[in-house]
């Protein structure tokens, strides 16, 4: 499942550059994450660094958008074809 950030955002700018695929942008009033891109870390660390960073725990599961391991898995994989192409 990909993350969310709530609208208790501060713009601390703590996650921003946390995200190893570059899912985490600056959106028009909180920064925002690109449900395309978000592996929640899997692929590259054992934990959502993006959650670990951010000091008001503002970060959760998007409730809209559940993928399993398997799944994130392979959009790892998808992302990291793209990105060496």
């Amino acid at each position: 499942m990909a993350l969310l950030i709530t609208d208790k955002c501060i713009n601390c700018d703590m996650c921003l550059p946390e995200c190893p695929n570059d899912a985490i942008y600056e959106g028009s009033k909180v920064y925002e994450i690109d449900v395309d891109r978000c592996t929640e870390c899997v692929g590259f660390y054992d934990h959502q660094t993006c959650v670990s960073v951010c000091p008001i725990e503002c970060i959760i599961p998007h409730p809209e958008h559940i993928e399993t391991q398997e799944q994130l898995k392979t959009k790892f994989k998808a992302l990291n074809l793209f990105s060496t192409q």
